[in-house]
C-alpha cells in the first residue's frame, strides 16, 4: 500500500490530498485567512455566564463568541487561571512549573459561575470550529500535540493511547512516561509511540516544551485577550503529524515555500524522510496530473460508484437532521454461487466505499444507511464487523449500530469542523437555456490567441476536455493550422475543473494573460 501527500497552493487556500494507490483517502482544505482552526490556544475573555446551561460564553476575537461548557474546564482551570493571571501581571517570570503553587481541581458535579464570572481571563483551546450560526467550541484544558506525545499543562498524568497492541508496551511506555515526565504537565502517549525508544520520545517532549517555553509563555505575557497565543500546525504539517508512517513514498507540491516548511518540519519528526518531498512545476496543475481534480467530480456527487463493484453506486442525501446513505446494485448480475452471496459482496465494498466518503466529506452527525437486503443473520453479522473493520481507521470518534429490523445501519460521526461541500454541478451559462454555439467560443479563443500569439512568451491554453479534444483533433486540427499561421506552438491542457466555456491564456511563468469563463 503506498501513500502519497499532494498538495496544491493558490492565492487563497491550500488542497490537500492523500492518495492510496492512487485513489483519493482525504480532502483538506486550509483558507490561508482562516481566523480559527481546531487546536488553536487563545487567551480569551469571559463575556457572560448562561447559569441555566452551566456554561458560559467567551471571546476569542471571533465574530461569535465561543461557548465553553462546565464539564470542558479541565479539573486544573483555577491554577490555569492563576498562572496566566501572574504572568500577565509580570508576577510570573517562568514557563516551568515546577515550582508553581497549585489549585485544587474543581468539583466535577459543580456550577459555572462557582469559577468564572465576567470579564474574566481565561486560557482555551478551539475543540470544534465554527459551524453555521454557531460559534466555536472551547476548552479550558488545553494541550500541545507532538509526534509521539501529547502535552498538557497544569496536569500530572501520563496516559497511554488504548490503541496501544500488548499490555507489555503499554507498561515500557507508562514508565518512560513517567521518568521524562516534567514538574506540572501531564502527558498522553501517542499510537505512534509504540516501539518507539525512550531518546525519540525525549526529543518529541524537548519540541514540546520548547514551543510552550518560546511561544505560550510569551505570547501570555505580552498578549492582551482577545489574543490568538498559539496556532495549531498548518494543515499540510498536522496531517503530517498525524498520519506520515512507512507507506508514504512521496510528498509533492507545487509552491516552493510550502515544500520548504515541510522538509523543515520532518527534519523534526522524520529526518531521514525529508527526501521524499519533491516540487511540481510544470504547466499542467499538479491535480490534474494526479488525476484529482476528475476524482473529485466523481466523488462528491448524489451518485457514488462503489469501487470494483461493476456498476453498483451509492445514493447520498442530506437533510437537516441526518445523511441518507442508499446501496443500489444497479445492473450488477449476481456473479457469486447465490443471490445472497452477491448481496453481501457487493455490501462489503460499499461499505468500504461509506467509511472512505465519510473521511472525504467530513460527515458528522447521524448517519443511516440502508444496504442491499440480507435474509441470513450470519450475513448481517459478518458485513456489521466488516464495516466496524474499515470504519476503524476514521480519526473522527465514531459509533456504529448493528442492522435493525429494517436492515438499516445507523451510525454517528463526530463533526468538529464544516462538512465539506463541493458542487459537481454546473449552471446553465444562460438562464434563459440558450448557449452561444460552439463555433463562437472557438472563435473567441482564437481572437485571443492571434492577440497574443507575437509576443515572445510561450502561450498556454488551458479549457475544458471537450474543447481541447476539438481543438487538437485530428492531423488538420485547429492547433495545427495555428502552427503553420503564426509558427509558433499553443500548448493545450484540457482542466477538468473548468466549465465548458471557460478556457484561460497562460505565459511560460504561468501568469494568466486571458481569462474567460460563464
Amino acid at each position: 500500500m503506498s501513500k502519497e501527500l499532494i498538495l496544491s497552493y493558490e492565492e487563497d487556500r491550500v488542497r490537500i490530498v492523500i492518495l492510496e494507490n492512487g485513489r483519493i483517502q482525504e480532502l483538506h482544505e486550509e483558507n490561508v485567512d482562516d481566523h480559527f482552526s481546531v487546536g488553536d490556544i487563545v487567551y480569551g475573555k469571559v463575556k457572560k455566564l448562561a447559569p441555566s446551561l452551566n456554561a458560559c460564553f467567551v471571546n476569542i476575537g471571533y465574530e461569535k463568541d465561543a461557548f465553553l461548557h462546565y464539564h470542558d474546564l479541565g479539573p486544573q482551570v483555577k491554577s490555569s487561571i492563576k498562572y496566566c493571571k501572574g504572568v500577565s501581571q509580570g508576577k510570573i517570570n517562568s514557563p516551568k512549573l515546577n515550582s508553581f503553587s497549585f489549585e485544587e481541581d474543581i468539583d466535577k458535579d459543580g456550577v459555572i459561575q462557582d469559577i468564572l464570572s465576567p470579564n474574566q481571563e481565561i486560557l482555551v483551546q478551539v475543540s470544534k470550529e465554527p459551524i453555521s450560526t454557531k460559534g466555536p467550541r472551547i476548552s479550558s484544558e488545553v494541550s500541545l500535540a507532538g509526534r509521539y506525545l501529547v502535552l498538557i499543562p497544569f496536569s500530572s498524568k501520563t496516559s497511554i493511547s488504548r490503541s496501544i497492541s500488548t499490555q507489555e508496551e503499554k507498561n515500557r511506555l507508562k514508565s518512560i512516561g513517567e521518568q521524562i515526565r516534567p514538574n506540572g504537565f501531564g502527558l498522553i502517549i501517542r499510537t505512534v509511540a509504540e516501539n518507539k525508544t525512550v531518546a525519540e520520545l525525549q526529543s518529541d517532549l524537548r519540541y514540546l516544551l520548547n514551543k510552550w517555553n518560546n511561544i505560550c509563555f510569551k505570547n501570555i505575557k505580552k498578549g492582551k485577550p482577545p489574543v490568538k497565543i498559539l496556532s495549531e500546525l498548518d494543515k499540510a504539517s498536522s496531517i503530517l503529524r498525524d498520519n506520515f508512517n512507512e507507506d508514504f513514498v512521496n510528498i509533492v507540491c507545487d509552491n516552493q515555500d510550502l515544500v520548504d516548511e515541510i522538509k523543515d518540519y520532518l527534519e523534526i519528526i522524520a529526518p531521514e524522510k525529508v527526501k521524499l518531498v519533491q516540487y511540481y512545476d510544470s504547466h499542467i496543475p499538479i491535480f490534474e496530473h494526479y488525476n484529482i481534480d476528475k476524482q473529485i467530480k466523481q466523488l462528491f456527487g448524489k451518485h457514488v460508484n462503489i469501487y470494483q463493484a461493476k456498476g453498483a453506486y451509492l445514493i447520498i442525501e442530506h437533510t437537516e437532521a441526518l445523511h441518507v446513505i442508499d446501496v443500489n446494485s444497479g445492473n450488477v448480475t449476481a456473479s457469486l454461487k447465490s443471490q445472497e452471496d452477491s448481496a453481501l459482496h457487493i455490501n462489503k465494498l460499499a461499505a468500504a466505499e461509506i467509511a472512505r466518503q465519510l473521511r472525504l466529506r467530513d460527515i458528522g452527525g447521524i448517519i443511516v444507511v440502508d444496504f442491499i437486503d440480507m435474509t441470513s443473520s450470519q450475513h448481517k453479522k459478518e458485513l456489521y464487523e466488516y464495516l466496524k473493520e474499515v470504519m476503524s481507521i476514521d480519526k473522527a470518534k465514531h459509533k456504529i449500530l448493528p442492522p435493525s429490523k429494517f436492515g438499516l445501519v445507523q451510525i454517528t460521526r463526530q463533526r468538529v469542523r464544516p462538512q465539506k461541500q463541493v458542487n459537481t454541478l454546473e449552471n446553465n451559462p444562460n438562464p434563459d437555456g440558450k448557449i452561444e454555439s460552439p463555433i463562437v467560443l472557438v472563435d473567441k479563443i482564437q481572437d485571443q490567441i492571434q492577440s497574443l500569439v507575437h509576443s515572445k512568451n510561450k502561450l498556454f491554453l488551458h479549457a475544458h476536455p471537450f474543447v481541447c479534444a476539438y481543438l487538437t483533433k485530428g492531423v488538420k486540427s485547429i492547433r495545427n493550422q495555428w502552427f503553420l499561421k503564426y509558427k509558433k506552438w499553443i500548448r493545450v491542457i484540457p482542466r477538468d475543473g473548468f466549465k465548458y466555456l471557460e478556457f484561460q491564456v497562460q505565459n511560460d511563468k504561468k501568469e494568466i494573460l486571458y481569462q474567460h469563463s460563464n
